[in-house]
């Protein structure tokens, strides 16, 4: 899968917020069938997605996602039936409580894919993993079998909150997240990491404030997350910013590389006054590719 930095939600229901997407920095779009639709405009929305997905073939710059309405819910089938004619390149799964639903939903990918005759395992997955009580407590399952159609775990702090019971998500003081959600975004990253898909930041609400959005996207990157979800149009360039190496960054990584490679046998080397070893050299690899996957180069 190549990196999606940036995560746009776009209502299903909406065509001229649709178009406007294609045109954004966004690198995907979540075509939204969920919390952005009312339940009497569902089949409305649903029409309007399929529409967008078979008059946008052209994916090569921007990925289109659908999220589905929850698995316990009756309405996801109907949206998995109606918009995989428009063959989009993921689906985008929410409130899920452990891998299991995963796999359910790659099983009916497998059977509509072939009705739709789009190639096996084209459909990818991104799985919103923390947004029941019960997912805080069933990563592991994700270490066990997991469908390979799942590319990318994604946190989420609002529906926790409520789910939890919880009047907020955030520390009155710091304004850091709270100990029950960092514990729901380290769950997260380290399980992405232990399975090989790419972990994706939680959205960042205050849609005014790209500060705020540009440090958040910086802690995680810091952290190792790769991308966010973005919520507002103006948010996708912040977080497509933050998630690209700086041209310092690459600078550093590309000197640790090469003092390595000239000391070919040695564990530990001098540099800028700093010891260097094997885990500040794999760091550098991990930033150049991530810059090579990001640019094509």
């Amino acid at each position: 899968m190549k990196i999606i930095r940036s995560w746009l939600f776009v209502p299903g229901d909406d065509e001229h917020k649709q178009a406007k997407g294609r045109g954004n920095a966004a690198d995907a779009l979540i075509l939204d069938l969920e919390d952005s639709v009312s339940d009497d405009r569902q089949d409305i929305a649903r029409e309007t997605v399929a529409t967008f997905l078979k008059n946008n073939p052209d994916r090569s710059r921007q990925e289109l996602w659908v999220r589905i309405n929850p698995l316990d819910n009756p309405l996801s089938l109907p949206d998995l039936a109606a918009v995989m004619s428009g063959g989009p390149d993921g689906i985008v799964l929410p409130k899920v409580y452990s891998a299991a639903e995963v796999n359910t939903l790659a099983h009916y990918l497998d059977i509509l894919e072939v009705r739709e005759g789009l190639p096996a395992g084209s459909t990818r997955i991104l799985s919103v993993a923390t947004e029941t009580a019960a997912s805080l407590l069933t990563f592991h399952t994700y270490l066990d079998n997991v469908s390979d159609r799942l590319v990318a775990l994604t946190w989420g702090g609002e529906d926790l909150a409520a789910a939890l019971g919880a009047s907020d998500n955030r520390h009155p003081v710091t304004g850091d997240y709270d100990d029950p959600f960092l514990l729901a975004r380290t769950y997260c990253l380290a399980t992405s990491r232990a399975i090989d898909v790419q972990p994706v930041g939680v959205v960042y609400v205050d849609y005014r404030d790209h500060e705020g959005l540009e440090n958040e996207c910086l802690r995680d990157r810091r952290s190792g997350f790769i991308g966010k979800i973005a919520i507002h149009p103006a948010q996708s360039e912040v977080i497509n910013r933050a998630f690209t190496p700086t041209e310092a960054e690459i600078d550093f990584a590309k000197r640790v590389i090469n003092i390595f490679a000239e000391n070919p046998g040695m564990g530990t080397i001098g540099m800028d006054g700093k010891m260097l070893d094997m885990p500040h050299l794999k760091q550098a690899r991990n930033v150049m590719a991530l810059y090579e996957q990001i640019t094509g180069l």
